[in-house]
């Protein structure tokens, strides 16, 4: 092989979308605390469910009236008793530009069988916000984490809309400025831009959420794990760290960890600007080089969590085993794992760019990734 190695390796050389990398200072002794061994139902247990739910509201800037829950089952779970507790009262329009935005028009339309209209957009592209109707129920993800596209902002949102507005925010949150005001249910887990562990969800309810769940009731049968309501009232202590099912007092503890660290390098903003500063040095690594590109097509679609690459070099003809080579040497040298591209996305890479990634760890890290594609180029023309 002619290709040189670059002379500088990343200190931390993981970029996987999910989970994520840990906060930079992470050690295992700051868990020391965990209430192990202790019924989150103790005072204990609850005192920390609660710390992690209103610190959250105060990093997120989570309006005070906005109800926030830990639920089961990550981002898929909040996401599921949302969709199954609240979606059928009106017409819904599920928005899809990615697989997990997929994933929920299945659930919608296959599953619960309710009136919808679906409006997709191919991998690269964004739905078109100012066709959708919000006097119906809209369902939509904020940031498509397989696709690397992200709504810019909530302008298309009617302030006086009839419908719910239901927000996948699972690589959004902590990373991108969320307008509350447009959002009547947001959805994240703890193991997106914060590193956290896996498993926990959150679920946001505005008060014309809550209102809804407490007024109407879905035609099918609830499970115990999705119920939110009880006797026609929200069932409040879920709100307030009394979860639904036993949560894991260690990634309890993850969390609180994170949230602290997030505060120490600027809150939300902070957090938004490391994202940006890591995202911005991929797009500039692209933009002077022929040969890879991002896959959002609109720059003011592009995501600054999960940046999605294609390679667009003519010689290369089998694009997907192409950029699984690449990933794979790119690992085998220990400088980037986790970086293919979503096994339901076009072939080329993902890059997790949140602000658990430090800039200098990025900027180690694409020299590596043009050796890695000069070697592949290089092998393909050994082969040919």
């Amino acid at each position: 092989m002619t290709t040189t190695t670059p002379a500088t390796r990343p200190a931390n050389p993981r970029f996987s979308s999910g989970p994520c990398a840990k906060i930079p200072t992470f050690e295992l002794s700051k868990l020391q605390d965990a209430a192990l061994g202790r019924s989150h139902r103790a005072a204990v247990g609850k005192a920390k469910l609660k710390a992690a739910i209103e610190e959250t509201r105060d990093l997120l800037g989570v309006p005070a009236d906005y109800k926030i829950g830990i639920v089961p089952a990550s981002d898929t779970g909040a996401m599921e008793m949302a969709m199954w507790s609240l979606l059928g009262a009106r017409k819904a329009e599920m928005l899809a530009w990615e697989s997990f935005g997929a994933g929920w028009v299945t659930d919608v339309v296959k599953q619960l069988k309710i009136e919808a209209e679906v409006k997709t957009a191919d991998y690269g592209q964004i739905v078109d916000f100012a066709t959708v109707d919000f006097d119906n129920d809209v369902v939509f993800t904020w940031n498509g984490t397989t696709s690397g596209v992200r709504l810019p902002n909530g302008d298309a949102i009617p302030a006086d809309r009839a419908g719910l507005t239901i927000c996948d925010a699972t690589s959004a949150a902590f990373a991108m400025d969320l307008p509350w005001d447009k959002l009547d249910v947001v959805t994240f887990s703890w193991q997106k831009v914060l590193g956290g562990e896996a498993a926990h969800g959150m679920l946001i309810l505005s008060p014309r959420a809550v209102d809804r769940l407490e007024r109407y009731t879905p035609a099918w049968p609830l499970p115990k794990i999705f119920r939110l309501t009880k006797g026609g009232k929200l069932i409040d202590g879920i709100f307030s760290g009394a979860t639904i099912n036993t949560p894991s007092m260690m990634a309890v503890e993850d969390y609180l960890v994170a949230l602290d660290w997030a505060r120490s390098v600027g809150g939300l903003q902070g957090l938004i600007a490391r994202a940006d500063a890591n995202a911005q040095a991929v797009w500039d690594f692209c933009e002077a080089r022929d040969w890879i590109d991002n896959l959002a097509e609109d720059a003011a679609t592009r995501s600054n969590t999960s940046v999605c690459l294609k390679f667009t070099d003519a010689r290369i003809t089998d694009g997907a085993a192409f950029a699984k080579a690449v990933a794979k040497r790119l690992e085998a040298e220990g400088v980037a794992l986790d970086v293919g591209a979503y096994r339901d996305a076009p072939a080329g890479l993902r890059i997790w760019c949140g602000g658990t990634i430090e800039t200098s760890d990025i900027e180690a890290m694409l020299p590596w990734l043009e050796y890695a594609f000069e070697a592949e180029i290089e092998a393909l023309a050994q082969a040919a």
